[in-house]
């Protein structure tokens, strides 16, 4: 079981996304107001609050949203989770569609640090039911196609 640490949004692609108390997930859309929502398999970002904090104790000046995640969750290594993995949160559920990304290296985080973990580590799903989730809401596993 996990738990959302973070809820983050922004209105512009290439901006850093700022934590919200709360958002609406709509369903095969993504998150309301959210720039990078949409009918596609990148609908809304996970990064695990762990590897952040690992990565923060390696020096890095980081706050939520700064790579670019929706969501930062306690509780699991969501690059360890097959593609296909099904999440709930509240009514929502979202869909693993695919782990990592191709991170441009002129990333103001991979500029300074010479390391982001955004494209291993971070996480992207499909919104299959949507709802509203907030931060601080239990986060868990539905099913985890292996």
């Amino acid at each position: 079981m996990g738990k959302v640490i973070a809820v983050c949004i922004s209105e512009k692609k290439g901006t850093q996304k700022h934590p919200v108390q709360e958002a609406e997930f709509i369903e095969d859309w993504g998150i309301k107001d959210d720039a990078h929502a949409g009918k596609w398999h990148r609908q809304v970002s996970l990064l695990s609050y762990d590897k952040i904090e690992a990565f923060r104790a390696r020096g890095a000046e980081v706050e939520d949203g700064a790579f670019g995640e929706n969501l930062v969750v306690q509780g699991f290594d969501f690059s360890a989770l097959p593609v296909g993995t099904r999440f709930r949160c509240n009514d929502v559920v979202l869909e693993m569609t695919q782990i990592g990304k191709e991170c441009h290296h002129g990333c103001a985080i991979f500029q300074k640090m010479g390391d982001c973990i955004m494209p291993r580590e971070g996480v992207f799903t499909k919104v299959l039911h949507g709802g509203i989730i907030h931060e601080g809401d239990e986060f868990v596993i539905e099913e985890c196609k292996n």
